[in-house]
Parts: structure tokens; C-alpha cells; sequence
């Protein structure tokens, strides 16, 4: 035979079909798992694919947030826009985010998250080119600042669709050895988008020029939308084998309201943990938001040139992105049950580094200003996935926790913007529109955030139950594997492995 295929029945007699009704629901005290109803979990090569379309979706929806502002006074002058006006341009997107946090989780229930991903990369293409529209020379300064907002609007509703997913996906396609690094690279991948916007923005010429490469940008990634599927045909985990919980059941949990036989139900404890938790993400995911709209307002009053600021926004993010990669593995394999200290270790050297810029934002000091952004980075990055992951940990219910924490961020980020451009120094201050009082309200803050994660406990109820059921798994003698481990097959499509 030339070659070796591997065709769809193939791969469907291999694969035993999971309903989500063939498996227990867990209870929060005790996980009660029937032998007869388990079946071997399996993961598909197929969901690098859908992962690698996430990240790169998350990327490209993450730089309208702050691509305005390494280039705030350039977009001011050549628009003739106010600088209220061009920070309105980022918040307007964290504004947008809120309501659209709560409803695509219910958007994800009704539809499924390939059509849901389908909307979003239109409105992604949408508020591209509307965006640009507003860049023609007729318009008027209002036409233009009407169309350029509406943009950015748009792209409000699109940020929360790619970033929402994350852990859901990383839940229903990865096992237990792969789950916590899977989310945190969907997760990186929004800042991941902020850091190359501010190195894109301005980079690329005038801001009529930067906001075209933008679009282009857009454009070009959305066909990515076609690789990303709904679920596997059988489970990786018990986890993944139940039916997604709906927003609703997440609201009725956090009322005390959801019955206590459902796995989704929580105790007291596990509510107060995720108000702690909700609020520490939101301030400190804001902070950095914040930093990276206003990071040329905060800096060109000590004479820092927009490439300076762009190129601090994006050290803060991208030495994140490097501290992530090198500790995803750890989280799957040695830090797996401990999650909530490392919050707590990570937090007070994030706040310390906050409270550290009220000192080091002043003249001729780029190395020390590069030197805190990194601290800042590599800490907060890391950080970010290891909460998404302990919020599913703590409600069981992946769409509405990780929705209920970027809208927490994006409510802090539209308050601290608000907060920060009403503390600016007037034209008469020494030096004129600094930000000093900004820099400390952001410092304090992020501070207080750091000391309310010690009032967190984080026990993870999620992992203990697919640990217990995997466990029964294993006793049953009836598999040939060894778990946690799980049985890799190839796509139910025809794969060409050359001449055998």
C-alpha cells in the first residue's frame, strides 16, 4: 500500500461515544463515579490545530484595546482629536466588554463554540474596515471620530468571544496533564495581541497608516475560525465528558441557590474565594490594561519618544509570555495542586513592582522603567492563566467564571482610565500634564489587591474529581492503558504517512 490512510470508521471504531448523561454528575463533598458508566478517555491531534487558531484569534483581537496608545499624541494631532477622545478609543472596548461577558456564555450554550467563533471572526472583519473608514479625508472631526469609536466598539463584542473560550476549550480537548498549559496559552494570547500593538502602532507610519495595517491584519486571520470544533467525539476527562454548565446555573450558585447534588454547587467558602479572586484578577489585569492605553501620556511629559513607551508596554508582555512558556509545564506537572499559593506568592511582587513606578517615572531612567516592566510581566503573566484555572477549580463552570473575570478586569480598567485621566497635572505643573498622582493611585490599589488574595483559600474541587474518577478507572483492569495517561488518536480525516 502506498500509503497508510486513516478514515473516518476507522477512527469512529476506535473512538467509544461519551454522552454527557453516561456520567455522574459530582457532587461538592464526595465524587461519586459509576465503574460501568466510565470509558477511556482519549485526546485528538486535532486539537492543536483548533488551539493554534485560538491563540492566533486572541492575538489579533487583543491589539485594538491599547493600539492607540503608544501613539495617543500623534492620533490627538493628525484627527484633531482631544487626548479624553483617543483614551475613550481603549476604554470604549472595556466599556463594550461587560455586557458581552455575560452574554457569551449563553451565546456559547445556545450555538456551540464553532458558530459562536464564526460570529466572531465577521465582527472582527466588521469593526476592521469600519475602523479605517473613519481615516478618509472628507469626514469631519466628529464623522471621523464617530466611525473610528464604532470600530472599536465592535471590536468590544469581538474581544470577549476569542477570549471567553479558553478554558472551556482547554476542558473539553486536553486531559489533565495538558488542561492547565493549553489555558495558558489561549490566555497569554490577548496580552500577547496588546504587546504587538503597541510595538505595531507606531511602527508602521502616520496613525491613518497603522490603523490600515490593522485592518489588513484582521482580515487576514479570520479563515482561522474554520479550524476550531465544538468537542471531540469522546471525553479526555470527567470533566469534559459533562454537559456545559449554563451562565445561569453560575448565578444561582453564587446566590446559594443550585442544588447540592450538582457538581456546579458552592459551598460558602468557594463563593467567598471567588469574590477574592475576581476582584485581585480585575485590579491587576486592569493595571496593566491601564498602563498600556496611557503608557505615553505617562511617560512623554519626562521626554520618553511613543517608540520608548510602545517598546515598555511591550517588555511588560512579552518577557510574560516568556516567564509563561517556561512555567506552563511546571503547573501541569509539579505546582498541579497548588495553584492558589502561587497566587499568593506572586501577588505582593506584582503590587511591590506597581508601587515601585511612582519613584522610577522621571527623567533618564529607561533602565530602571525596563527593569519593573519585565518584574511586572513575567509575574502578572504567569499569574493570569493559574487564576482562569483556579475560577473553573472553584465553580466548575468554565464559560461563566472566566467571563465573570475579564469583565471584572475590563470594569476596573474603564475606572481606572476614568480615574487616571482625571488625576493629570495641569499645564502649570513641573513637568506640564504629568501623571504622578496617576502613578500612585495605580500603585496603591494594585497594593490592596495583593494583600485581599491572602483572605483566599482555593481548594480545587474540579481536578480532585477527575483525579478520583481516573483513579477508579485505573482499578478497573479493563483498559490497556496506564492513567492519568490517555490514548492519542489521529484526526477522522485521511492523513498521508508516505510509502510503507
Amino acid at each position: 500500500m502506498g500509503s497508510a490512510e486513516i478514515s473516518t470508521q476507522e477512527a469512529s471504531k476506535s473512538t467509544p461515544s461519551v454522552s454527557p448523561l453516561d456520567v455522574q454528575s459530582v457532587p461538592h463533598t464526595d465524587v461519586l463515579v459509576d465503574d460501568s458508566t466510565l470509558s477511556t478517555p482519549r485526546v485528538y491531534k486535532r486539537r492543536w490545530l483548533g488551539l493554534v487558531a485560538i491563540i492566533i484569534l486572541n492575538v489579533v483581537a487583543g491589539m485594538p484595546l491599547v493600539w492607540f496608545g503608544p501613539i495617543a499624541d500623534s492620533t490627538a494631532n493628525e484627527f484633531r482629536f482631544t487626548l479624553d477622545q483617543v483614551n475613550w478609543l481603549g476604554n470604549c472596548i472595556n466599556l463594550t466588554y461587560l455586557p458581552c461577558a455575560v452574554a457569551v456564555p449563553m451565546l456559547y450554550t445556545r450555538l456551540g463554540l464553532r458558530r459562536t467563533c464564526f460570529i466572531g471572526g465577521l465582527l472582527l472583519i466588521v469593526a476592521a474596515w469600519v475602523r479605517y473608514a473613519g481615516t478618509t479625508h472628507p469626514l469631519s472631526v466628529s464623522g471621523a471620530y464617530s466611525l473610528v469609536i464604532i470600530g472599536q466598539i465592535i471590536s468590544g463584542v469581538v474581544q470577549p468571544i476569542f477570549q471567553v473560550l479558553a478554558p472551556g476549550y482547554s476542558e473539553k480537548w486536553f486531559d489533565l496533564r495538558q488542561r492547565t498549559t493549553a489555558t495558558m496559552l489561549m490566555a497569554v494570547a490577548n496580552p500577547i495581541g496588546s504587546a504587538l500593538g503597541q510595538l505595531i502602532s507606531p511602527l508602521v507610519g502616520t496613525p491613518r497608516d497603522s490603523i490600515l495595517v490593522l485592518a489588513i491584519i484582521s482580515t487576514a486571520v479570520t479563515p482561522l475560525i474554520f479550524l476550531v470544533n465544538d468537542a471531540p467525539p469522546a471525553p479526555p476527562t470527567l470533566a469534559a465528558a459533562q454537559e456545559s454548565p449554563s451562565f445561569w446555573s453560575f448565578v444561582r450558585a453564587m446566590a446559594g441557590r443550585e442544588p447540592q447534588n450538582l457538581s456546579t454547587y458552592m459551598t460558602l467558602r468557594q463563593r467567598t474565594d471567588f469574590v477574592v479572586l475576581a476582584f485581585v484578577f480585575g485590579v491587576l489585569v486592569a493595571s496593566i490594561t491601564t498602563f498600556s492605553i496611557l503608557s505615553s501620556q505617562d511617560l512623554e511629559p519626562y521626554d520618553y519618544s511613543d517608540e520608548i513607551a510602545g517598546l515598555m508596554g511591550a517588555t511588560l508582555l512579552l518577557v510574560g509570555l516568556l516567564a509563561t512558556v517556561i512555567t506552563a509545564p511546571l503547573f501541569d506537572r509539579i505546582l498541579t495542586h497548588h495553584l492558589a499559593w502561587t497566587c499568593k506568592c506572586l501577588c505582593p511582587i506584582i503590587g511591590g513592582a506597581w508601587i515601585s513606578l511612582i519613584w522610577a517615572v522621571r527623567r533618564n531612567d529607561t533602565g530602571g522603567l525596563f527593569a519593573i516592566m519585565a518584574i511586572v510581566g513575567a509575574s502578572s503573566l504567569t499569574l493570569l492563566p493559574v487564576a482562569l484555572e483556579l475560577a473553573v477549580e472553584l465553580t466548575r463552570n468554565a464559560n461563566a467564571s472566566c467571563a465573570m473575570l475579564w469583565a471584572s478586569s475590563n470594569t476596573c480598567g474603564v475606572v481606572f482610565v476614568l480615574s487616571q485621566g482625571a488625576l493629570r497635572a495641569s499645564a502649570n505643573a513641573d513637568p506640564p500634564y504629568n501623571m504622578y498622582r496617576a502613578i500612585i493611585f495605580q500603585g496603591a490599589v494594585a497594593t490592596a489587591a495583593a494583600i485581599v488574595i491572602f483572605f483566599m483559600e482555593g481548594k480545587q474541587v474540579r481536578r480532585s474529581a477527575d483525579e478520583q474518577a481516573q483513579a477508579q478507572i485505573a482499578t478497573m483492569g479493563t483498559h490497556e492503558m496506564d492513567m492519568p495517561k490517555s490514548t492519542e488518536i489521529r484526526d477522522n480525516v485521511s492523513l498521508s504517512v508516505g510509502p510503507t
